[in-house]
């Protein structure tokens, strides 16, 4: 094979290039706020300085959309974005939640991977530079193969103003050997951190299915629903110039008009007075056939970003010089209607429904057919029904009474400014926000205890309390077994002096008390609080595990002419038992005598978890 294979090239500069900007990016961590807040300027600066040559060259090498609409779309990145992106923090300590005790770091995702589209490729560069930046990392950019030149250019003007600003070499990357192998290879290297993709759904596909975190945009096949409350004016105009805009290459300009009845006879006269073009069924049946391949159903290159008068002449047809849009009558959404899916052009579907309810499904059948999750436009003066609207559909960006295209990236909006606009899991992405730094780079939480740690062993909580002495005691470890037994002690010989009652009770280092040593300490703790000594809770009490923790009851409905038998009643009730009875839907009977932790007692209160029993009577004590 040749060394000057195309493709061993441009995968070599895709290494090259990855290599440089990790390099730079670590580098780059290392800067202050206010370092990379300068550099960031610079750049947005340097951009808007030369929005109207990038965009004049974007124009002459894709042939898509018009110069005055993209120099607008370079000045919106390099300007509304600056200002969005300018006081957030993006390094270092990012937040603190006093009330909380938590503390939020930023991490730098690393090196972020850009696929940018041939439609908008100055204003992608743009604004996919500043915010990878922003968050603290490198970026390396694979432009179109049909936009290569503006888009290397515009990371040029961007890299020249990092540099003179003091950023390190190598932190913005563009490829010029555009190959499919090489934009795979971008997207699979091990040090790519997150992939910002924006084009066709086969991009967005395979940066999904790379195997690296990405955030990917795909089609949006947009509606404007037009309600019977609606400015009409102020609707179609909106709706002319959201579509028009670049000549309608953005993935959020309206492909549809939704027209409640009793407004169509209106709507249809502004549009004419708004220079729209109605097209009859011939004029429809042939620029359908021209702008949607019929074998994949996507849009013909040839017909993307172009005039409406040129359009149909090269669908076969002329239309008047002045044409803005040209708008076609649809009665169904599917392949069986070309012109009902995204265009990218100046074309606009039209629909006609009874109401807003009909209204609603129309639009998530054209959702449904190509934009899930993406964006969707409303004009109403019914706030009532905008609210209603906004829920039902299906699309996560519903602009109210603006253009659909320049609300939804925050333009004629106050959604945030962004060229990637996410379509959450409707359209399959991994999130529905309007994406910026805050999405590329990842957040440390520094948390501090705000409740105590439970120590539950009873033999420490006792310990704690001074009722046990931990020190080594002469007499010997009970035998090993399974569980600590819970069968009675053996009766002390008659004549034998009790142990004095102030006396701690001994318990070798590292064993966990009997059953006779508990009950002893029980019946000492109890007296220095002043309970009387009764029998009922210390021999109805129930096992003790090899933890040291009560056994929860539920004792279940004594059958008909049985004696009712007495619970057992705890003698110690930690907040891991409260727990424990909480999940298997049990009962903790407690008793005066009960020793219960204050965080046992809370949870077992807020949940009704305690069952008290009532100390027995004196005369059905025993004698003791």
């Amino acid at each position: 094979m040749s060394v000057h294979d195309p493709d061993l090239a441009a995968i070599q500069e895709v290494r090259d290039q990855v290599a440089r900007a990790v390099e730079a990016q670590q580098r780059w961590a290392t800067f202050s706020q206010a370092q990379v807040d300068a550099v960031i300027d610079a750049m947005a600066g340097a951009a808007a300085k030369e929005a109207e040559a990038l965009a004049r060259l974007a124009v002459e090498e894709t042939g898509y959309g018009n110069v005055p609409d993209k120099i607008r779309k370079n000045l919106f990145a390099a300007e509304d974005l600056h200002r969005a992106i300018r006081p957030m923090k993006t390094v270092g300590i990012v937040r603190e939640d006093k009330e909380n005790s938590i503390i939020e770091v930023a991490e730098p995702v690393g090196v972020v991977a850009a696929i940018i589209p041939t439609t908008n490729p100055t204003s992608t560069a743009i604004y996919k530079v500043l915010i990878s930046l922003k968050a603290g990392n490198a970026v390396v950019l694979s432009p179109h193969p049909n936009a290569k030149r503006c888009i290397c250019a515009t990371a040029d003007v961007l890299t020249r103003a990092a540099l003179k600003a003091g950023a390190p070499e190598g932190l913005i990357g563009c490829l010029t050997n555009v190959t499919q192998q090489a934009t795979q290879e971008l997207m699979r290297h091990r040090r790519i951190g997150v992939i910002l993709s924006t084009g066709g759904t086969g991009i967005v596909r395979a940066a999904y299915s790379s195997g690296k975190p990405a955030f990917g945009v795909g089609p949006g096949n947009v509606p404007a629903y037009i309600e019977r409350t609606a400015n009409v004016k102020k609707a179609v105009a909106d709706i002319i110039a959201g579509k028009t805009f670049d000549n309608g290459v953005l993935c959020s300009a309206e492909q549809a008009i939704v027209c409640e009845e009793p407004l169509r006879a209106a709507v249809l006269q502004e549009l004419r007075q708004q220079n729209a073009h109605w097209l009859g069924a011939e004029e429809a049946e042939k620029l359908g056939r021209f702008l949607i391949r019929p074998d994949s159903f996507l849009v013909n290159p040839k017909a993307v970003g172009k005039f409406a008068p040129v359009l149909a002449e090269m669908a076969g047809f002329k239309v008047p010089p002045q044409t803005r849009v040209l708008v076609a009558e649809l009665s169904g959404v599917g392949r069986e209607y070309p012109l009902s899916a995204e265009k990218l052009s100046p074309v606009l579907a039209f629909y006609t429904v009874k109401n807003w309810q009909e209204g609603v499904e129309r639009c998530n059948q054209l959702l449904r057919f190509g934009g899930m999750g993406h964006t969707i436009a409303i004009h109403s003066q019914n706030d009532a029904v905008i609210r209603e609207f906004g829920q039902r559909v299906k699309a996560f960006r519903i602009i109210v009474n603006s253009a659909a295209s320049l609300g939804s990236v925050g333009y004629s909006t106050r959604l945030f400014p962004s060229m990637t606009l996410g379509c959450g899991a409707l359209g399959g992405n991994i999130t529905s926000d309007n994406i910026g730094p805050q999405h590329l780079f990842n957040l440390k939480r520094i948390a501090y205890e705000a409740r105590p740690v439970e120590h539950t062993a009873l033999g420490s909580y006792l310990a704690s309390v001074g009722a046990i002495s931990t020190r080594s005691a002469p007499t010997p470890a009970p035998a090993p077994s399974a569980t600590l037994s819970s069968r009675p002690p053996s009766p002390a010989p008659k004549g034998a002096a009790p142990a004095p009652p102030s006396a701690p009770v001994a318990v070798p280092a590292g064993a966990l008390p009997d059953r006779h040593t508990i009950a002893r300490v029980v019946e000492r703790f109890l007296a220095q609080k002043g309970v009387p000594k009764g029998s009922g809770a210390s021999e109805s009490a129930p096992p003790i595990s090899a933890q040291g923790s009560a056994q929860s009851l539920s004792p279940a409905a004594p059958a008909a002419g049985q004696n009712v038998p007495m619970p057992r009643v705890a003698d110690f009730v930690s907040e891991a038992d409260v727990r424990t009875a909480l999940e298997r839907g049990e009962k903790i009977f407690i008793s005066p005598r009960s020793i219960v932790t204050p965080s046992a007692r809370e949870l077992g209160e807020d949940r009704a978890v305690f069952v008290e029993t009532a100390p027995p009577a004196p005369a059905a004590r025993g004698g003791e």
